[in-house]
């Protein structure tokens, strides 16, 4: 399954296109833009595991730094501030990374 099973790609498209000036990551907007604010549990639990690269369980600031080139290969990095903010948001118990308990972030 990829993104685009889940998520319109003109949904995609424009959202990315929001951000594309480094440091203009919102991911509250990004959702919104997206369609991932108005998706099922299970869809966001589907879209979570597609965004975990490793299938570790948990996206790490690593992944999240590459968060906008899983919806399109050719988009830009988040800065280390976005990454950052992206991570405190989502990241509710301190580890540094991102569990399952942070898709409710999606529902913002």
């Amino acid at each position: 399954m990829s993104l685009t099973d889940i998520l319109s790609p003109s949904d995609i498209a424009a959202a990315l296109r929001d951000c594309q000036a480094p440091d203009s990551f919102s991911p509250k907007k990004f959702f919104q833009i997206s369609g991932m604010s108005k998706k099922s549990s299970s869809q966001l639990k589907e879209i979570f595991r597609i965004l975990d690269n490793d299938q570790s369980g948990f996206i790490e600031e690593d992944e999240l730094k590459y968060f906008l080139q899983r919806f399109e290969c050719g988009a830009r990095v988040l800065t280390t501030s976005e990454t950052k903010t992206f991570l405190a948001a989502a990241d509710h118990d301190g580890d540094g990374k991102i569990g399952a308990e942070g898709i409710d972030l999606f529902k913002c």
